[in-house]
């Protein structure tokens, strides 16, 4: 009779398995090692609560309508106390801000739902000097008809300097 061959352990795999491991904990550790201001605060998928010094002037001041943001609430029946609820109150959707232009020219995404209609709205605002400019208002759940002509771009360049 012929003798099976005993399996002995594969030492080469398991020293790459090793070695795997010990990689992802180096990597894991590392990241967490970071100081606060090498990591990417402003992650693509952040939605940050309200809260002072975020960059958006939140305080109960009248906000500038633009002709659009005024279509577009008219429209999809949101009224201004509940703008400027959202403004006060809302989450900011990192993800749907610009915050990479300088000056006047960032805007934030600011979402929430509203009180009188409990609608689920996103608001885009800019804030400049001591204003904040509403540009739309938006109805994350429905889809509403609207015939507000040109994009909230060409509105909001046009209209920004007259508050």
């Amino acid at each position: 009779m012929e003798a099976k061959p005993e399996h002995k352990p594969n030492k080469l795999l398991y020293s790459y398995i090793f070695l795997f491991v010990v990689f992802i904990v180096f990597l894991i550790v590392k990241r967490c090692n970071l100081p606060e201001s090498s990591k990417n605060i402003q992650d693509s998928t952040r939605v940050a609560p309200a809260e002072k010094g975020d960059g958006i002037l939140r305080a109960t001041q009248t906000p500038f309508y633009t002709k659009h943001a005024r279509c577009r609430m008219e429209c999809r029946h949101i009224n201004e106390t509940e703008v400027l609820d959202i403004l006060k109150n809302g989450t900011v959707n990192y993800k749907k801000s610009d915050l990479a232009e300088v000056g006047c020219e960032k805007k934030y995404a600011l979402e929430g739902y509203t009180k009188d209609h409990n609608q689920h709205v996103r608001i885009i605002v800019a804030p400049c000097d001591n204003v904040v400019t509403v540009i739309t208002c938006i109805d994350l759940d429905h889809d509403w008809i609207c015939d507000c002509g040109e994009d909230y771009e060409g509105s909001f360049h046009s209209e920004l300097k007259k508050p």
